[in-house]
């Protein structure tokens, strides 16, 4: 039978079928995956550090959890995670194999490795048994899934009774003069930087239209209690320039 491709999604502000959201994301970050942690310092001003900080200290990370880092790419949760908890385990899974092997090269890829696993998968198709991680993380990934509320389903699915959901993701900022302000930068600076940086303008380009594409903060928190989570709520990043979700499966 053949695939209906006659259900759309948004590539940044294109329109496209949903079945090939997937390949054109993996495009974009296999095409990125070296200059990645990079261009994360760049764009952010090194602020993306304060933000994974700040989900860390309400995370909590507890001796001996298992951690399911989904688009955790180069590890970076992964990492703050397991040096957190002190001892544990990490599952980083990620469509695109080439941010999974950047990750793997970091040196602390190489002092965690037995506590480190790296899988290649689909965010709305888990590889997992149902009831496996005690945390589900998500960073800047989430508005890259070709269907979000899939995404939280699945995460729903395998974390364990009482277990904990994180997402970390750009997201509305409410403040008019400093939304206009961040437009200008985003719009006119960072793809700019993509191709100075990583030769790359155009999957820059499309990283700053995905965050206008993403529902604001009371509309994603709406998705996550719908996907089963209780007890959601979120906090704002530097003024809504990022934001901080967090949930459980009670």
């Amino acid at each position: 039978m053949s695939e209906d491709t006659s259900r759309t999604t948004h590539f940044g502000f294109e329109d496209i079928p949903e079945d090939a959201k997937a390949g054109r994301v993996q495009g974009v970050f296999t095409s990125v995956a070296a200059r990645y942690d990079l261009m994360n310092d760049a764009m952010s001003l090194g602020i993306h550090r304060l933000w994974k900080d700040a989900m860390m200290d309400w995370l909590a990370p507890r001796r001996g959890q298992h951690l399911l880092d989904v688009a955790g790419g180069t590890g970076d949760i992964s990492f703050r995670f397991l040096k957190r908890a002190g001892a544990g385990r990490a599952t980083v899974l990620d469509l695109t194999a080439p941010m999974l092997e950047a990750g793997r090269a970091r040196a602390e890829a190489e002092a965690m490795s037995s506590q480190l696993d790296w899988v290649v998968g689909d965010a709305m198709a888990l590889p997992f048994p149902d009831a496996s991680f005690d945390v589900y993380t998500i960073s800047f990934g989430i508005r890259n899934v070709t269907r979000p509320a899939d995404a939280l389903e699945e995460a729903f699915r395998v974390l364990k009774p009482g277990g904990r959901l994180m997402v970390l993701e750009f997201s509305k900022v409410p403040v008019p003069a400093l939304a206009w302000a961040y437009d200008r930068y985003s719009f006119n600076l960072i793809p700019a930087m993509g191709q100075l940086l990583a030769g790359d303008r155009d999957s820059y380009q499309y990283l700053v239209e995905s965050i206008r594409r993403f529902p604001d903060q009371e509309t994603f928190l709406r998705m996550i209690e719908d996907a089963g989570f209780g007890q959601a709520r979120y906090r704002n990043l530097s003024m809504g320039i990022a934001c901080l979700h967090s949930a459980w499966k009670i």
